[in-house]
């Protein structure tokens, strides 16, 4: 595992993304700006202003337009063909929590938008806290404050399917496989769950002894990768070792844990792996973004051993 480059921030860092072609990783963070830096060594390239408080989450690009809303954003993702994206907003300060769609109008420059959603909905009982376009155009995936997992239908706001107990405590991340056939889900619970996309069931689940905060499947190699640590407010009391901060390596098939990635300081809040699966990059409450490269002998080991078939 080589260490390509730490980049660092007088922030913590909360949410990384790493553009579909993979040459280019953006990240924010409780600073107000979204940072792009180049996903090969870590150079940054510039920063994205304009926001007035802290950035939750990104999904890469230029800034073209912008829709204000009443409270908090606290994730944004685009549909798979980019001709729509989702936003989940807090409930807060009288307002309900909102799952909105917006159009995206791709002729011209790009800046006219509407203001409107094409739609708009409010989850019953507890709040949505993720969000994600599922395996079917029209249907989103969600992760919510009580644990529970959900299909919605994005034209109409229905719930389509649930699965109220996928989860003991809130849902802090939810990533798709490339096919999108299941998804991984990361929770305060200390445990992460890989779901089959199309009926929500718990295919297989990583146990910890510590929140996690991210998660996210490796393409190529049958691993996945969970970040979290000890709630940050007693970062300050803790020890790197003893405050769990290591990105952690799970054999996807077996649920067994086969490695640790230490660096951090303070509580692993973002993970996302390069879509080639060559790389990843974690940011954390320290403020650093890490991007890693994988070593040759990560490709050539043989993760289901006897079992493992032939080249």
């Amino acid at each position: 595992m080589r260490l390509m480059r730490s980049c660092g921030r007088y922030y913590a860092e909360i949410f990384d993304q790493i553009q579909r072609d993979g040459d280019l990783l953006f990240s924010c963070s409780k600073d107000q700006q979204v940072n792009v830096w180049y996903s090969t060594n870590g150079e940054r390239l510039g920063t994205y202003d304009g926001h007035n408080g802290t950035v939750w989450t990104c999904d890469t690009g230029k800034c073209l337009f912008t829709w204000e809303f009443p409270t908090a954003v606290k994730r944004v993702a685009f549909s798979e063909s980019g001709d729509r994206v989702v936003c989940v907003t807090e409930q807060r300060m009288g307002y309900q929590g909102a799952i909105r769609i917006f159009a995206i109008n791709r002729s011209g420059d790009g800046t006219q938008q509407s203001e409107e959603p094409i739609n708009v909905f409010h989850p019953l009982g507890t709040k949505a806290t993720v969000v994600a376009f599922a395996h079917k155009p029209n249907m989103l995936v969600t992760g919510h404050e009580s644990g529970k997992v959900a299909l919605f239908n994005a034209d109409t706001g229905e719930e389509v399917e649930s699965n109220q107990k996928a989860h003991m405590e809130a849902v802090t991340d939810i990533q798709l496989a490339p096919d999108r056939s299941y998804f991984i889900t990361s929770s305060r619970d200390k445990t992460a769950k890989l779901h089959e996309t199309a009926t929500l069931n718990v295919l297989k689940t990583y146990a910890t002894e510590t929140p996690l905060n991210s998660a996210s499947v490796a393409p190529v190699r049958p691993y996945i990768l969970l970040g979290g640590g000890q709630d940050a407010g007693d970062v300050t009391r803790t020890s790197a070792r003893q405050g769990k901060f290591e990105t952690r390596f799970w054999h996807k098939i077996f649920e067994e844990e086969v490695g640790r990635v230490r660096g951090h300081f303070g509580p692993i809040n973002t993970l996302a792996v390069h879509p080639d699966g060559k790389s990843y990059a974690s940011g954390g409450e320290d403020g650093f973004v890490r991007v890693h490269h994988f070593d040759e002998s990560y490709f050539k080991s043989r993760p289901y051993g006897e079992f493992e078939p032939e080249p």
